[in-house]
């Protein structure tokens, strides 16, 4: 942040701060309120293991409750619970799947015929047997069905652990259960709030993540930290009734926490802009919007085009540098996922990315009225911060991404006042990414 900010910039510092104090009042109860949501579902799962020693519990969960504290929204949280299968035992068959790196995005899971130890996978209750005597496999270990057992176990369990006093009276009920798509939705009482938990059937997979690979002393992580996160298995959760797809979901958590370690205010950015989203640009959740998983992507890809501790140094620094990223990623329409930069996260979505731009601008123009903790908070609006020149040149790419070029970021970043990147490569690279012709882990990035 250079010395030499305008008066106007300077006066609003303090409320800056002011509303991450309030996000950050709630932080501890919110994380409390999880862990004691989560307790109680890991003593459900638990006797799920033992009626079906199939299905295990995972404890290894404490980043997840620093990701919902860092949240505004109570939007569902997924509880993977990992089969106790021998992974690498199985055949991974991909019908006509496309690629993620050198691993499937979708499969099938295959029991081959002469797989010793698999013999608690071939029952009929999750298994299906193929009618090619020909194939490598004798059959498949189907999703739909490993989530009608867990269903099943899950309701047993349930009035076993109320019957025995396990759980807190009120605190969880059987007819809360729903059997979704690719998941098992229940809520959980967690003294006045109320968490609803995605249940996930899993298989930890070993899988090659070549972004991560290619960028082991990428800069804007700690040093040796994407080094240990590569080494972490990935997950395969249900697809579909007969699919199983890689996710990438507990590697960006891991990504997150890393961030979570440096000095500045990179997680405070990402918080501040979730609880901005949730109020403002989604109407206190009225509304369909960007998710918490979007921001944390745009964190995610600004930590890289913005590496220097001095880039995230001081608040409203830091959030500008998210709003740029996601500016452009609005305004091309594309925001690549972190380790699978192929697939854009707004492709299949029904949002109105034209109108959500106009709110993202609005807030970047004139972030006052957003940034009330209370309707009494303020008095009066402040005039916007930056020019009507520099608005129009803002609102141009929502119709035109072409204006997204260098030269329109250099003019960008500068009558914001709050960047000074001599590097002009960063900008570069940001082009290049959102054009999907560099990744993180290639030579050029």
């Amino acid at each position: 942040m250079s010395s030499t900010l305008a008066p106007a910039m300077a006066v609003q510092v303090p409320l800056w701060h002011h509303y991450l104090q309030a996000i950050r009042s709630r932080e501890a109860s919110r994380a409390q309120d999880y862990q004691r949501a989560e307790n109680v579902l890991l003593t459900v799962l638990e006797r799920v293991h033992a009626q079906d020693p199939r299905f295990l519990v995972d404890y290894s969960r404490d980043l997840e409750a620093l990701q919902f504290a860092l949240r505004s929204s109570d939007s569902p949280v997924d509880m993977e619970v990992p089969l106790r299968v021998d992974a690498e035992a199985l055949l991974s068959e991909e019908p006509g799947a496309s690629e993620m790196g050198d691993g499937p995005v979708t499969c099938r899971l295959g029991v081959p015929r002469e797989g010793a130890g698999l013999e608690q996978w071939v029952t009929d209750d999750v298994f299906t047997a193929s009618l090619n005597s020909s194939a490598k496999c004798c059959g498949h270990i189907v999703p739909s069905k490993v989530l009608h057992v867990l269903k099943d176990l899950l309701v047993a369990a349930i009035v076993h652990c109320k019957h025995h006093g396990l759980i807190t009276p009120g605190s969880l009920k059987a007819d809360s259960l729903r059997e979704e798509a690719l998941h098992l939705s229940l809520l959980v009482s967690s003294g006045w709030r109320t968490i609803r938990f995605n249940v996930v059937p899993v298989v930890r997979w070993k899988h090659r993540v070549p972004v991560l690979e290619g960028a082991q002393r990428a800069p804007g992580f700690p040093e040796g930290s994407l080094k240990r996160i590569i080494s972490q298995e990935v997950a395969l959760v249900p697809a579909s009734a007969q699919l199983w797809r890689v996710s990438m979901d507990y590697l960006l958590t891991r990504l997150l926490s890393a961030l979570g370690s440096l000095p500045g205010h990179r997680l405070d950015s990402l918080s501040v802009l979730d609880r901005v989203n949730h109020e403002s640009w989604c109407d206190s959740g009225q509304s369909p919007g960007l998710t918490f998983d979007h921001l944390k992507a745009v964190l995610l890809w600004a930590s890289v085009l913005f590496p220097a501790p001095e880039d995230w140094a001081e608040l409203q620094g830091a959030v500008y540098r998210l709003l740029v990223v996601l500016l452009c990623c609005l305004a091309t329409r594309n925001l690549p996922h972190f380790l699978h930069p192929e697939h854009n996260l707004l492709q299949d979505t029904s949002l109105d990315l034209n109108a959500l731009y106009q709110r993202v601008e609005h807030f970047a123009s004139q972030p006052e009225a957003s940034l009330r903790i209370h309707v009494t908070h303020l008095g009066r609006s402040p005039p916007p911060r930056i020019g009507h020149g520099v608005k129009a040149l803002l609102q141009l790419p929502a119709s035109d991404p072409t204006y997204w070029a260098t030269a329109y970021f250099d003019v960008l970043l500068d009558k914001f006042q709050v960047f000074h990147i001599q590097d002009k490569d960063r900008i570069s690279a940001m082009q290049s990414i959102f054009r999907k012709t560099k990744t993180l882990g290639g030579e050029d990035s």
